[in-house]
């Protein structure tokens, strides 16, 4: 059996205009009044986040003083994940294309993401794609789950889902962040990062994946022709 486990923000979702509006409240909320900000255009911020530049340098950027840039984000990292926000999230072009291809083909499917379980349900119910992912092919976190890095997070739920899923002989992992690298490698999983998500190919490229790609339609593609030459 062959299984593709793949991210959820960044393959399928692409989270950038919630990102972004979420930098424009938490920079409006943060500024004193009358005080000059230069507020990033979405080009600008989105290069910003996939370079890793970090929050409160984000901010410093934009116009806020230090102690200004810790409070925004503080305040991010409260907004950006609540559910008012996720209305400005969109699929990735060609994504449920994707999906319909990997079905089809019957792979074994399993999406892996930190979102936490509301977070991940509302998407499914907005986006219909509940119908890709079974609840015993979802792994994702608990709604009372304490984040602290994704980094250190990932690797846990990559962990749970070889424990729990069955045998494969093959499994791929696609995810557009340092995290998705480092779980799948820690794992033995062999893993495509694509650059349609959070991290520009300088940063992918540090953690070493067997592959960068697009997106997951070039993912999917490159994997089923590897191991289901029948299917085009």
């Amino acid at each position: 059996m062959l299984r593709l486990i793949t991210d959820f923000d960044g393959p399928i979702i692409d989270v950038s205009e919630r990102y972004y509006r979420v930098y424009q409240f938490c920079l409006e909320k943060t500024r004193s009044p009358d005080q000059p900000v230069r507020q990033l255009s979405k080009a600008e911020f989105w290069k910003c986040k996939r370079a890793y530049v970090p929050e409160p340098q984000i901010a410093m950027l934009s116009g806020l003083d230090e102690v200004q840039a810790q409070e925004f984000a503080q305040l991010r990292r409260q907004t950006v994940h609540t559910l008012p926000y996720m209305v400005y999230d969109s699929l990735v072009p060609g994504a449920v294309d994707a999906l319909e291809k990997v079905q089809q083909a019957g792979v074994d499917l399993v999406v892996m993401t930190m979102r936490r379980m509301l977070e991940l349900e509302y998407a499914f119910n907005r986006h219909n794609l509940e119908r890709f992912f079974p609840k015993n092919r979802c792994y994702c976190l608990n709604n009372d789950y304490v984040k602290t890095r994704d980094i250190d997070d990932k690797p846990l739920l990559m962990e749970r889902a070889i424990a729990e899923l069955p045998a494969a002989s093959e499994v791929w992992m696609v995810g557009d962040t340092e995290a998705d690298i480092t779980a799948a490698k820690m794992h033995g999983v062999k893993v495509i990062a694509v650059l349609c998500g959070i991290r520009d190919r300088a940063q992918l490229e540090r953690y070493e994946p067997d592959l960068i790609l697009n997106n997951l339609s070039e993912a999917v593609d490159l994997v089923l022709r590897q191991h289901l030459p029948q299917v085009s």
